[in-house]
């Protein structure tokens, strides 16, 4: 058994996979390579190996440290320009992650692609679905960050929260200039056993849908905010939300940014 190997046809299709990778690993790490710089990248990666291809090498671990050190880092380091760092060390495991989940993409749709014409439009589709599966994923990754618990004290009594850091909250007191969080209306009643207790006042507020309002403001004796180290705040200011601060009950307090 023996196999032809058409070497323009292998060119091609290893450099538009090689531009397909830089192109996500150029996205994800926010990279100023151009477009021409990428193809001079793809390019290189692509002739490079069609070098280690038709060159016979007695060993095949030569070949496999000439395919995967020699080949990706000049292909990294021609089409994204990056300097020996850990942006370097980021984008190889960029480059393997993107070409593993390309991979896995062109797999699953080339069983509904019978038509070998159509490579090339199967590798696009293959870039923007990677595009946006690591999209999703990043998405997950800040919304894990700015998730965490707050733990509230107003006259000896304690209250554990599900918050959210929120930097669309700019809410502030018009006297103090300090910031302002929001909690639910329940919450408040845990900790006070009144909606609405002594000493509250009010700060105008705006919202979407709704252009104007009043919000009823408290003053707790402290609050303990628990990420991965804990900051403490004295005598934060919280506004008591009419209601849930989510409709689906997910967090209880929303957290302004500011505080932090």
């Amino acid at each position: 058994m023996y196999y032809e190997l058409y070497i323009d046809v292998f060119f091609l299709v290893n450099f538009m996979m090689d531009f397909i990778l830089l192109q996500i690993t150029r996205r994800i790490l926010k990279c100023s390579a151009t477009h021409g710089r990428i193809c001079l990248g793809a390019a290189a990666g692509a002739l490079l190996t069609c070098a280690v291809v038709i060159v016979p090498i007695p060993y095949a671990f030569i070949k496999f440290i000439l395919f995967h050190g020699l080949v990706n880092i000049v292909m990294l380091k021609a089409g994204l320009k990056i300097s020996w760092d850990r942006t370097f060390v980021k984008a190889y495991v960029v480059l393997y992650i993107s070409g593993i989940l390309v991979g896995g993409v062109f797999e699953y749709l080339r069983q509904y692609m019978k038509i070998g014409s159509l490579f090339f439009a199967l590798a696009v589709v293959s870039y923007y679905a990677v595009l946006g599966i690591w999209n999703f994923l990043s998405y997950l990754s800040r919304l894990k960050e700015y998730r965490c618990e707050a733990v509230l004290y107003k006259d000896e009594k304690m209250c554990r929260v599900e918050a959210v850091i929120d930097t669309g909250n700019s809410l502030k007191d018009a006297v103090t200039g300090k910031p302002v969080s929001i909690v639910d209306e329940s919450v408040v009643k845990a900790l006070t056993e009144a909606a609405l207790p002594d000493g509250i006042r009010y700060i105008p507020y705006h919202s979407v849908g709704k252009e104007s309002g009043v919000m009823p403001v408290i003053t707790l004796d402290k609050m303990c905010v628990c990420q991965k180290n804990e900051k403490w705040i004295e005598r934060p200011l919280i506004g008591i939300c009419d209601g849930h601060v989510a409709s689906d009950g997910a967090y209880r307090m929303i957290l302004n940014p500011d505080i932090l």
